[in-house]
């Protein structure tokens, strides 16, 4: 059946609602990125810039680095954005728009996040880069979809009964990166860990201006967490979305987080943009290995 015209909506130049963007606009490799100015940041790097478009929060730029060809685009905060360019990208190359259906062959993205996050171990310095090995989501994402056959169940399962998780707040779900991208990126000097994927920047993740969260010893708790010798690493808003609908959807992801802040030592970078620049640089010269377009 094809999708009505409330389901798969298009403009009137037949490019994806939000994302302003044609299946010809977008590469195989997909960067994104929170902050629509950071879109430019990692585009300067490019060799040469073929695409560039904007609406709302979303900016794109597609061009090609060392003969790669590479999008970079702006999801916004939060998982509500993630669902709406995760599926968005996927209807670019997955479904026909002239036939509105899916085509009968699927075509498999390699998605990496840059995004700044906040460290929880107070070992773990600020300025460093860790890879999101697993995430856990805080938000009801992935509860919207049929993901009971991919989500690490055991993982979250125990997460709730060691934070002693409020039946009032969202189930947390689990979910894990692409094996594919954690070996590309895998590094001796790159910290992995377990991300915590917050539905919001401030209660949620135990921080008070003048409202008063209501998680008991919260960070205390996610210090003392392990799951398979894995820790809680870092605080972030995007990744188990990420991770989620990319295993859905039958793409690989993967979480490359930029450290500016430790909430155990109450620090924070005194030079952000420099450890941006390193990830970015860092996924770039990954991105055009030939481990990676073989």
């Amino acid at each position: 059946m094809s999708l009505l015209s409330s389901e798969l909506i298009l403009n009137e130049d037949q490019s994806i609602y939000h994302l302003n963007l044609q299946p010809s606009d977008i590469a195989s490799i997909v960067i994104t990125v929170g902050d629509p100015d950071r879109v430019s940041m990692v585009s300067s790097y490019f060799d040469k810039i073929e695409i560039k478009k904007q609406k709302r929060e979303f900016v794109t730029h597609t061009g090609y680095f060392k003969d790669t060809r590479i999008t970079v685009i702006s999801t916004g905060i939060g998982t509500d954005n993630i669902d709406i360019v995760l599926n968005e990208l996927d209807a670019l190359v997955n479904i026909d728009f002239e036939t509105r259906r899916s085509k009968s062959t699927l075509e498999k993205l390699k998605i990496i996040r840059i995004g700044t996050s906040g460290a929880i171990q107070s070992d773990i310095e600020v300025d460093q880069i860790i890879l999101s090995k697993k995430a856990i989501g805080l938000d009801a994402l992935l509860h919207f979809y049929d993901s009971d056959g991919f989500l690490d169940l055991e993982l979250s399962d125990l997460f709730s009964k060691h934070m002693n998780w409020s039946s009032k707040k969202s189930i947390p779900y689990a979910v894990s990166a692409s094996d594919v991208l954690l070996d590309i990126f895998k590094s001796a000097d790159l910290l992995q860990g377990i991300s915590l994927t917050n539905v919001g920047f401030y209660g949620p993740q135990s921080r008070s201006l003048r409202l008063q969260p209501n998680l008991e010893q919260f960070h205390e708790r996610l210090q003392s967490f392990s799951f398979q010798e894995n820790r809680i690493t870092n605080l972030e808003m995007e990744t188990a979305g990420i991770y989620g609908l990319s295993k859905l959807l039958g793409h690989e992801a993967l979480s490359v987080n930029c450290i500016l802040a430790n909430r155990a030592t109450g620090q924070f970078s005194a030079s952000p943009e420099r450890v941006v620049r390193r990830a970015i640089e860092l996924v770039l010269n990954r991105l055009a290995s030939p481990h990676l377009t073989d």
